[in-house]
């Protein structure tokens, strides 16, 4: 297993351990005779700000996956807002065939959706504004603009998962989230504990907000978890290639999850120990650096944290 991480809370913050796969991305090669597709750049990101960065192109759908394992590792996905990205892959682990258990949260400090310009933006905010409400009030003010953004089809789909956006920061590990249970959001059945083994990110401000927060937390269970970054794009069409990525990536680790427990028994996996979980925890990279492979055009990160 690596190195417990709060050792780092003695060294300069910017000690915090980032490890990126070895192998570099591989551009993505057209057929002969034919251009490269680069998808328009969106003038504004769905959290209400600009993204400079170029639009990644949709790669190769990813393999079909096998029969549900045994096991289910219990996931969290994380965007800024809790609206898009992390929705999107919420939605996916959760609808998938293994019915994932997962929890989602935003980093920032308000709910932020596009408004009438850049400059204004709708805000919200989080643990106490719904889904429902967001949607209803949209449409109250302008069905025609926030239809057409997508906003409206986004809120509606949002709605339909769980109640409403989370904040990361807010988040009580270990503290039983029996009202999303109680609610039927999906993904919450076997996430009534409050612990995940591994949580992922959509942006790489967000992964470092969650390490850095989870350092300030003192590791209160003493629990391992793997935190990765898959960098997203913040629309719509890429959340959607995105989502297929992270179920991809959730599907590898749960499956060497099973292999590890087959091989060494599961004594002492739920407590984050045993030979077990340290099987599991060394082959991650490895399993990262593969899934790389097939996701050139979405950079990751990954760390070894604690709750």
């Amino acid at each position: 297993m690596s190195v417990d991480p709060r050792r780092a809370r003695i060294q300069a913050r910017t000690a915090t351990p980032v490890h990126q796969p070895a192998l570099a991305p591989k551009p993505a090669t057209p057929p002969p005779g034919q251009a490269a597709q680069i998808a328009p750049v969106p003038p504004q990101q769905l959290d209400g700000t600009t993204d400079p960065r170029p639009a990644a192109s949709t790669p190769a759908p990813p393999p079909s996956a096998t029969a549900p394992d045994s096991y289910k590792l219990k996931f969290c996905t994380v965007c800024a807002s809790n609206n898009n990205r992390s929705m999107e892959a919420h939605l996916r682990l959760a609808a998938s065939d293994r019915s994932y258990p997962v929890i989602s949260f935003g980093t920032g400090s308000y709910v932020r959706l596009p408004g009438p310009t850049i400059s204004q933006p709708q805000v919200y905010n989080f643990n106490t504004t719904s889904y429902d409400k967001m949607h209803n009030e949209l449409q109250a003010q302008d069905a025609k603009l926030y239809k057409n953004n997508g906003i409206l089809n986004m809120l509606d789909r949002n709605r339909n998962i769980k109640w409403g956006p989370e904040r990361f920061h807010d988040w009580v590990v270990g503290k039983a989230r029996l009202d999303p249970v109680a609610r039927g959001d999906k993904g919450s059945a076997g996430a009534e504990g409050g612990v995940v083994d591994v949580i992922f990110t959509c942006e790489e401000r967000c992964w470092d907000a969650v390490v850095d927060n989870l350092l300030d937390r003192g590791a209160p269970l003493n629990r391992p978890v793997h935190v990765f970054n898959v960098d997203i794009r913040d629309n719509h069409e890429e959340a959607l290639v995105g989502g297929r990525a992270i179920l991809e990536l959730a599907d590898n680790l749960n499956e060497a999850a099973n292999q590890s427990m087959s091989i060494h028994s599961a004594n002492g996996w739920d407590n984050g120990s045993g030979v077990a979980r340290e099987s599991f925890d060394e082959r991650v990279p490895d399993i990262l650096a593969d899934w790389q492979e097939r996701w050139p055009n979405l950079p990751a990160l990954w760390t070894l944290s604690w709750l």
